[in-house]
């Protein structure tokens, strides 16, 4: 995500509005503003939506996190991306 999160200061600055001043307030409205208008969201067929969603709530995910994750292991496995090694000196869970 950003650094920090967007949403996360939002949320903080609702929960203490009458301690934020009004340049901050600005500059994060401003910030959310922006990300609203560049965000696009993947529209997907219904009953693609609807394993999604079962998906979403098995994993605990957002809607997004659980696309990037989908698509980040589609492309780890087709070779697209290199898959994440373990350390080898590091420990493992499970036995071999």
């Amino acid at each position: 995500m950003t650094m920090p999160d967007t949403a996360a200061l939002l949320e903080d600055a609702a929960d203490r509005i009458a301690d934020i001043s009004r340049a901050d307030l600005q500059i994060m409205l401003r910030r959310a503003a922006l990300r609203l208008r560049n965000a696009s969201a993947a529209s997907m067929d219904d009953d693609v939506e609807e394993v999604l969603r079962d998906l979403v709530g098995e994993l605990g995910l957002t809607r997004n996190d659980t696309i990037r994750f989908i698509v980040r292991e589609w492309l780890e496995k087709n070779t697209y991306l290199p898959v994440h090694e373990l350390d080898e000196d590091g420990d493992v869970d499970g036995n071999a």
